[in-house]
């Protein structure tokens, strides 16, 4: 038999993307982060404390497009871009469901996931800013393995504060980052104030985000400005790094004549779902499609399906400023699950005003859920899922399945964010039936 044209959707290193796009130049009503103290919308320098310049320039600008440096585009090509896109004949044929159903490669990285994209861009603007040392922290440790990896490329040390949840559930992804050069702390810690003084309150506490957060920012601000942050999700500055996603998919799509009826991707801090959909986002703005794009969030965290549009601190101490996003409360603290990307306490700010003007329609699952779509993905296209992956599989099973029962022949593409390599002892809980339920 003919492999069919639409098996596999390849570009080019050529076709890697000059520009990363960016939603705030063309989604309206969107407010500035405040001070927490003064009210006032945060300026320039009042983040310099924590990022370096370049990075502060990025997350301020409402340009729509901004170059990618071409020492980054180079170095994409590593990280495998282009991804890429894929049909999924075999899960269409056993679900019996007249959709097409495409997905995103990003998991074919050699770091395993898409959180590359935006390391190697954050890597690149501190070491041309002369910073030595980046901090940082990490839920399931996929961005701390990123984030570490990319270091080594531009000489640059890198601590990493991994939730403690995830550092007792994932032994091999700490081995990982170990193996790159960082240096791993169990969150919280020991090693900064605020650590100590949650794990005096708390002992027991499996961590958050929020809580890695504080003590990545603790140690970044009490430096004497070699050390910087660096974060995997939620700010502007994130999402543009990982439109390289969606703008890939875009000109696959264009290629292969697919015209996407839904997208969908998985949502904790945001970046994979914003750098997989907002190119496509900006054109439905612009009247180009009727796309409808589907955000898969954890029923242990979900921000957007359960939480409140207001102004909330990014992190559980109260050291970053304040952000408009969909939140749970910065002190919040989400069961333990093996999907631990989605495990924060908010939504990044423009998701979080994307959703809030209906551009985005928020869905939540349980872990035992996500594991069997992830399970039956495994079983039929051959690729084990991230536990985050999961909840985008099975966002897209039950849209193919609402297809079925309307006979519709609708087109659903998603985003693979990351394989599930480093994540079996979450696979083997499902599978011997011990998987704890993961709802609020």
């Amino acid at each position: 038999m003919a492999i069919p044209k639409d098996a596999r959707i390849g570009l080019s290193p050529e076709d890697i993307p000059k520009r990363w796009y960016n939603l705030a130049a063309d989604l309206k009503g969107l407010r500035p982060m405040i001070d927490p103290v003064t009210k006032e919308p945060v300026r320039p320098e009042d983040l310099e404390a924590i990022f370096c310049k370049g990075i502060i320039e990025q997350e301020m600008t409402t340009e729509r497009y901004v170059d990618i440096p071409e020492e980054v585009r180079d170095n994409l090509i590593y990280l495998n871009r282009p991804s890429p896109l894929q049909r999924a004949y075999r899960l269409e044929r056993h679900l019996g469901t007249p959709a097409k159903i495409y997905f995103k490669r990003e998991d074919m990285s050699p770091l395993g996931s898409h959180k590359g994209n935006t390391a190697l861009a954050q890597a690149y603007y501190n070491a041309e800013a002369g910073i030595h040392t980046l901090t940082t922290e990490t839920g399931a440790g996929q961005w701390g393995t990123a984030l570490a990896m990319v270091s080594n490329l531009f000489d640059i040390d890198s601590t990493v504060f991994m939730v403690r949840g995830s550092y007792m559930q994932k032994p091999h992804r700490r081995t990982l980052m170990h193996t790159y050069g960082a240096k791993v702390y169990s969150s919280p810690s020991e090693y900064t104030e605020y650590g100590r003084r949650v794990l005096k309150e708390h002992p027991e506490t499996s961590g958050s985000l929020g809580i890695a957060i504080s003590e990545a920012c603790e140690l970044a601000a009490s430096s004497d400005g070699s050390t910087k942050y660096a974060l995997g999700s939620v700010m502007n500055h994130v999402m543009l790094h990982q439109t390289v996603i969606g703008l890939e998919t875009m000109k696959q799509m264009e290629m292969a004549e697919i015209e996407p009826d839904y997208m969908v991707a998985c949502c904790g801090g945001g970046s994979n779902f914003a750098g997989f959909t907002f190119p496509m986002i900006g054109e439905r703005l612009k009247g180009r499609t009727d796309c409808r794009f589907i955000g898969v969030e954890s029923e242990a965290a979900p921000s957007m399906t359960h939480g409140e549009f207001k102004y909330d601190y990014g992190d559980t101490a109260g050291m970053t400023p304040m952000i408009l996003m969909y939140t749970l409360g910065s002190e919040f603290i989400p069961k333990s699950v093996h999907a631990g990307g989605l495990r924060y306490h908010g939504m990044s700010p423009l998701v979080s005003a994307a959703c809030n003007s209906g551009l985005i329609e928020p869905r939540a699952y349980g872990q035992n859920d996500t594991f069997e779509a992830g399970v039956l993905f495994a079983r039929t296209e051959g690729i084990v899922p991230a536990p985050e992956s999961c909840h985008a599989i099975k966002g897209a099973i039950d849209i193919a399945l609402e297809c079925k029962e309307k006979k519709e022949e609708s087109t659903i593409v998603f985003c693979l964010s990351g394989h599930g390599y480093l994540d079996m002892y979450g696979y083997e809980q499902y599978l011997d039936g011990t998987l704890k339920d993961s709802s609020m």
